[in-house]
């Protein structure tokens, strides 16, 4: 059963961080840690163990963490930053898409449709760096420190989806204001609902297709329902490590270079695996292309977008995305996207009038 925000906050904010006298350079610390879901890959193998693991072994035991995924304290991913905010965790780990809602100019970093490979995503996520942080400050009191990704955002079917075309009058499982405006260009209609309960709502007939990383779809056992792998690309789902600046501000120089350089080896790794896993995860999905290395393999049918279907979505991206997502952002904030993402990308979303 899912804990109240009340009784989870006392809970939680009782053991907060304890910084006593500095002592061979670093605090000791114990800090409170909510990473993203328990059980797909970026927690299992990059959040759980930097936390639970490595930080404390490098840092010789001067900085703990009780770290456990949002899934196991009962939280959804657009209350994990506002759990941040007012000291619930030190740390936070969480997808940019889902709070984007309170903030348009985050959204910036993820928009569906744009990044269509693995050097233009870090690339993206490095130049809007600075925008996001800035943002983090203002809006939610925290110090940004990792960017990093899920797999490809792609589209998981239950019934024939072999083309854009078909995406039409299709319900749609999204998870992002811009992800539900590429379904809409499509011509299909878009449903929010959360990761865990996408798998009964493909059962029950609620939405047609979902839209998530390739090896979370399968952890999560879409395959189970869902039987066309539609490998249309929307992005690679910005994902953040943050800390609440009351707790960076009581800690001491020195820890404060040694925890950001430690999350700077926890994102480059955490961008390393999830490379690695991505193209797996189509396989362990398919069946198509080599050995599942997580378990047995299903056997959804494997759809690569034709070159009719790319330039689709390049049509909706231009034509509804970036409209729709300049209109809520401003002129202003148009203009450092487009200088930053938008010249990597190639691609201008248009002033609003």
């Amino acid at each position: 059963m899912r804990k109240s925000a009340i009784a989870m906050a006392a809970a939680i904010v009782a053991g907060s961080l304890i910084a006593g006298p500095a002592s061979a350079e670093l605090d000791r610390m114990n800090l409170k840690v909510v990473g993203t879901w328990g059980n797909l890959s970026n927690w299992k193998v990059n959040e759980g163990p930097f936390w639970q693991k490595t930080m404390p072994e490098v840092s010789g035991g001067k900085i703990t963490a009780d770290a456990v995924p949002q899934t196991e304290v009962g939280i959804k991913g657009f209350e994990v930053m506002r759990m941040l905010k007012i000291g619930v965790f030190d740390v936070a780990h969480g997808v940019v898409g889902y709070i984007a809602g309170e903030d348009p100019i985050v959204e910036g970093v993820d928009l569906s449709g744009v990044i269509q490979n693995w050097d233009d995503a870090r690339a993206s996520m490095e130049a809007y760096r600075p925008i996001i942080a800035e943002r983090f400050e203002k809006t939610y009191g925290a110090k940004l420190l990792a960017l990093y990704p899920f797999p490809s955002q792609l589209f998981w079917c239950k019934g024939d989806v072999n083309s854009a075309a078909d995406l039409a009058g299709k319900k749609t499982r999204v998870y992002t204001t811009s992800m539900g405006d590429f379904v809409e260009g499509m011509k299909g209609v878009s449903v929010t609902i959360a990761f865990a309960e996408v798998l009964p709502a493909l059962e029950k007939g609620v939405v047609d297709c979902g839209v998530t990383g390739s090896m979370p779809a399968y952890q999560a056992k879409w395959w189970q329902v869902a039987t066309n792998a539609y490998l249309m690309k929307l992005g690679y789902t910005a994902t953040f490590g943050a800390i609440n600046l009351g707790t960076w501000n009581r800690m001491s120089d020195e820890t404060k270079a040694f925890v950001e350089a430690q999350m700077k080896e926890f994102e480059d790794l955490a961008w390393k695996n999830n490379i690695a896993e991505d193209g797996m995860g189509v396989i362990c999905n398919t069946g198509v292309g080599g050995d599942c290395t997580e378990g047995q393999a299903a056997t959804m049918k494997k759809v690569e977008p034709s070159a009719a279907d790319d330039a689709a979505r390049k049509k909706v991206l231009e034509d509804v995305v970036l409209k729709r997502w300049a209109e809520r952002c401003g002129a202003e904030c148009v203009k450092a996207w487009n200088e930053t993402i938008g010249k990597i990308a190639g691609v201008q979303a248009p002033t609003p009038k």
